[in-house]
């Protein structure tokens, strides 16, 4: 991800039509004045990490809990990646749900993958890891999903649309149902 791109989804949930202004942010120090221009309009909020990279699971846990400490101590964070968008969410979407998502869930079962982690004398996160990962950083769900086989993609977008309908309706945020 070079910027932030945006995209528009029509979803139907429960015989409703929903459209969704999707928001694809990037992580990068660069773009840490663009975020929050997403952050203002978010419905829910969704934050992915990789089941083949451990330390993008420890990256999301160790940065949420230094930007939740931060924020009991009133600091300003800056440079925290992930930690700093649940800091800027927690700042600038109060009561909006994050839901965290396990990527690549595929390649726990891909001959090719399973070698090379063996290889790196490293395992895949599972399931459980991601559910608990989930509890610590205060996530409101845990789902994974495979972009390559699609398998558990609609059920993210569904958890989402539903998340932020919910969010919508208590009238947090504003405009659209909008993913960030």
């Amino acid at each position: 991800m070079a910027s932030s791109n945006s995209q528009n989804v029509i979803r139907r949930v429960d015989g409703k039509s929903v459209q969704l202004a999707l928001w694809d942010t990037a992580g990068q120090e660069d773009y840490e004045r663009l975020r929050p221009l997403a952050y203002s309009k978010a419905h829910v909020i969704l934050i992915g990490f990789s089941v083949d990279t451990p330390d993008s699971l420890e990256n999301v846990k160790n940065k949420v809990r230094a930007a939740q400490l931060a924020i009991r101590r009133i600091l300003t964070l800056t440079r925290l990646c992930i930690g700093q968008w649940i800091e800027e969410a927690t700042r600038l979407c109060a009561g909006v749900p994050i839901i965290l998502v396990g990527l690549k869930k595929d390649l726990r079962e891909d001959p090719v993958a399973v070698e090379e982690m063996r290889k790196k004398s490293q395992r895949f996160l599972t399931t459980h890891d991601g559910e608990m990962a989930a509890r610590e950083v205060g996530a409101k769900r845990y789902l994974e999903c495979s972009s390559l086989s699609g398998e558990g993609v609609d059920d993210v977008f569904e958890a989402a649309t539903r998340a932020a309908l919910l969010t919508f309706e208590k009238g947090e945020g504003g405009g659209c149902c909008v993913i960030l």
